[in-house]
């Protein structure tokens, strides 16, 4: 079978990811006949702008943040609060909230979450948690699962852990009486990572082979992607439109100096 391999930044990965998003087909119902609620995070700031059809503010509308300890944000970084974003019929409910799109989700709406790891293999996917109520994984899945919604996680391959996640979830919990460290909520969904994204785009398997990278590779991930030459040829279409793509910082930095 013809084969390419391509390589993704983790700018590239969540791009592509955000632009297969819409694709799943409990997302497109949702889109067309309900409610889709997009949680506060990095990568589904992508899914955001890619629902919206135009670019915004990121740092508004991430939560969490992992960054190098020699790092010092701005202050201006993430001042600007953008606040929650739930579509109904494919448009924006201003001023709705998570907590309150929540008590209005129905069967067949859709929460989109990102997630801090991923088990591709097991299709499972885990959020750390450090709200004595769960946060906002505690906020949703109650919901989720009470009233026939769905859970869709967008997540990159770069979050790969080195083993089951299942075990690493127990193996922590003797240490869960120290509430200052955060604790490993498990749980499944309607997984969307780079191998997914190109299935739906173009309709290609892909297998992860390898990860890292340097001078802004880091965190790249390595995929053979096998198909038809045309699958193929649409791929690299596809690869050929993340070129370019910033990272958080250079497109926070780009967007200061055009403000």
């Amino acid at each position: 079978m013809p084969a390419i391999d391509v390589v993704l930044t983790v700018a590239q990965s969540k791009r592509l990811i955000a632009r297969a998003v819409p694709l799943v087909d409990v997302v497109r119902h949702a889109w067309h006949e309900g409610m889709v609620a997009v949680g506060q995070g990095s990568t589904t700031a992508y899914v955001a702008e890619e629902l919206l059809g135009h670019a915004m503010d990121m740092s508004g509308f991430i939560y969490g943040r992992t960054m190098p300890d020699s790092f010092e944000a701005p202050d201006e970084m993430f001042a600007r609060a953008r606040g929650d974003l739930i579509f109904r019929q494919g448009k924006v409910v201003e001023g709705m909230t998570f907590a309150q799109a929540m008590k209005e989700l129905g069967a067949g709406d859709v929460v989109i979450k990102g997630a801090n790891a991923v088990d591709h293999r097991a299709g499972v996917v885990a959020n750390l948690i450090g709200h004595p109520e769960g946060g906002t994984m505690g906020l949703i899945q109650g919901q989720i699962h009470g009233k026939g919604a769905y859970l869709v996680v967008p997540i990159g391959l770069e979050k790969t852990l080195g083993g089951d996640l299942m075990a690493a979830a127990k193996a922590i919990e003797s240490a869960h009486a120290d509430t200052s460290l955060p604790r490993l909520w498990v749980t499944a969904g309607h997984i969307v990572c780079e191998i997914e994204a190109l299935r739906l785009l173009c309709g290609v398997e892909a297998v992860h082979i390898a990860s890292g990278g340097i001078c802004g590779a880091e965190g790249a991930v390595w995929l053979r992607v096998l198909g038809s030459s045309q699958q193929l040829e649409a791929v690299s279409a596809v690869v050929a439109k993340l070129r370019g793509e910033p990272s958080y910082l250079e497109a926070w930095e780009r967007q200061k100096g055009a403000g």
